[in-house]
């Protein structure tokens, strides 16, 4: 069954939720850099859509070879070989968004770092 306008709204915002500011610097350096050619500068969400699949597949990242492994699949797969291009051209691409996600990995280590040392202490009920 094709999904619906509001079936994929729906994934994105789940998406932006999930990595947040991450999601939105990701589209944003893809439109900067435009691999396949679709920046019209009046469509600055064009690759959002790519964003959202790179990302989900970061945590098996141990390295920015196996980030230029997730992002080019991820052209093949959205566009096709012959516009993806070879994985050379997403060099400067995976440079940023592997510093991209090893600042959010980092940023969310400390901060799972200061909830667990914060102690909670439930309200009493008056």
């Amino acid at each position: 069954m094709p999904r619906t306008r509001e079936d994929i709204l729906e994934e994105r915002r789940q998406l932006k939720a999930k990595y947040g500011d991450l999601f939105d610097s990701t589209a944003a350096l893809l439109f900067r850099h435009d691999p396949v050619g679709i920046n019209f500068e009046v469509n600055p969400d064009e690759y959002q859509a790519e964003a959202g699949s790179i990302l989900p597949h970061l945590h098996s990242c141990q390295s920015a070879d196996d980030v230029c492994r997730v992002v080019h699949e991820e052209f093949v797969r959205w566009f096709n070989p012959a516009t993806a291009g070879p994985p050379e051209r997403y060099k400067q691409i995976v440079s940023e968004i592997w510093q991209l996600w090893e600042v959010s990995r980092q940023l969310n280590n400390r901060v799972a770092a200061m909830v667990d040392v914060i102690p909670i202490t439930p309200k009493n009920p008056q």
